[in-house]
């Protein structure tokens, strides 16, 4: 038996390691056809919250409503300066890590909690395995650009989630490495797919059983479009802010449409703080603009399987309009899923007013095609296989 630690604390997060967990407890497949064999025969795992994200509705909420289990470890590090906030994970995985001697460490994506479980890991020689390798916006000035580098130089098995991911790591020599890790053993690559599309398929069918929020907002299907804003670029900034929201403003009014935003709590902070207090004033006022609390899992694919299209600062959303065949237009000023632009079902129109509108009358105007860039829906198996492969090779070779 094969002991896996999966680090976990921010939302996304939760969301992605749901795909891992249900494969864990489900019978393995060979071909279409399910063995008897489950994972859980072969892997024991254990869940590690850091606690990056500390508010009720954007993180335990989760664990019952996805229905995986309860971390077993909870860090409770919270919001803090970026040294500061990984210092204290790192602290505090190394100690779980050497406490219970795990055979790896499962990470995800770009977050401190990544960055905090590859450093504590690879410092005691802990093979790491990273979901979501081979991302890159190529913009060094964001955090998260810092993390998944970071961690995919210290990763044993990295898991890129699409062809550009993989040609990333490609080209930037992780194919060819000559890196050794724990035992001698190589580094290894492998082409996954993505979780998030396992977790698409599965929980699209649930949403609308357990989620009522379409009818409850009195939204009608195709009739509205989805906004969320949460990247420290955007909000921290009164020009971007501004801009964003403006631009939200006038698509509203002009195409008598409703904007439903479902308010992170950074956003909801700064919104009177960095809102010129006038644009503020309409914004709240707008019969258009639908403020609403943070959405839950169900409730955000809800909304955006039945949304118009889709204006967004997350990585993950954008995926997910993807995945629910809705146009996305990026609020950013680049994206690391850049096989959405390039298939021209989203365009990158970052903070700027003039960009968002545009992008919103294009995308709203033209055919939009979705090709199947995601994987098989099988991402979290393949992950699996390959983690039970490559800790059963390092324990025979001891």
């Amino acid at each position: 038996m094969i002991k896996i630690l999966t680090v976990i604390g921010a939302r996304p997060q939760i969301i992605k390691a749901a795909a891992i967990s249900r494969a864990v407890r489900e019978r393995r497949r060979v071909g279409e056809l399910c063995s008897g064999m489950r994972f859980a025969d072969e892997v024991t795992e254990k869940i590690l919250h850091t606690g990056q994200h500390y508010d009720e509705n954007m993180s335990a909420v989760f664990f019952d409503e996805l229905g995986i289990p309860q971390p077993d470890y909870n860090l409770g590090v919270g919001s803090g300066k970026h040294g500061e906030q990984t210092a204290k994970m790192i602290a505090g995985i190394e100690e779980v890590l050497m406490q219970e001697q795990f055979d790896g460490i499962l990470l995800y994506g770009d977050t401190n909690s990544t960055l905090a479980g590859a450093v504590a890991a690879s410092k005691i020689h802990v093979p790491i395995f990273h979901v979501e390798a081979g991302l890159r916006s190529h913009n060094m000035a964001m955090p998260e650009e810092v993390n998944r580098i970071v961690c995919d130089q210290l990763s044993s098995v990295l898991f890129p989630p699409t062809e550009t991911g993989l040609r990333n790591l490609m080209e930037e020599g992780f194919l060819k490495s000559t890196a050794r890790f724990k035992n001698g053993k190589d580094r290894v690559v492998v082409n996954s797919g993505d979780v998030m599309y396992d977790n698409s398929l599965y929980y699209s069918g649930l949403a609308k059983e357990k989620c009522d929020i379409i009818q409850r907002l009195g939204l009608r299907q195709g009739g509205y479009v989805l906004a969320t804003i949460h990247r420290d670029n955007n909000t921290d900034s009164k020009e971007r802010l501004t801009s964003i929201f403006q631009a939200l403003l006038d698509i509203s009014e002009k195409d008598k449409i409703d904007i439903v935003l479902p308010l992170h709590p950074r956003t909801a902070k700064l919104l009177s703080v960095n809102l010129e207090p006038k644009l503020c004033e309409k914004v709240l006022a707008s019969k258009c603009i639908r403020l609403i609390p943070p959405a839950s899992f169900f409730e955000i694919i809800e909304l955006e399987q039945n949304a118009k299209l889709v204006m967004t600062d997350s990585g993950g959303v954008q995926k997910e309009s993807f995945f629910f065949e809705r146009p996305c237009v990026i609020l950013r000023p680049e994206t690391e899923w850049v096989e959405i632009v390039e298939h021209g079902a989203g365009i990158i129109a970052d903070a700027d007013y003039d960009r968002i509108v545009k992008a919103y009358e294009e995308l709203t105007d033209r055919t939009v095609r979705f090709p199947k860039l995601f994987g098989d829906g099988k991402a979290a198996e393949h992950i699996l296989e390959a983690i039970v492969e490559y800790l059963h090779e390092v324990k025979s070779e001891k």
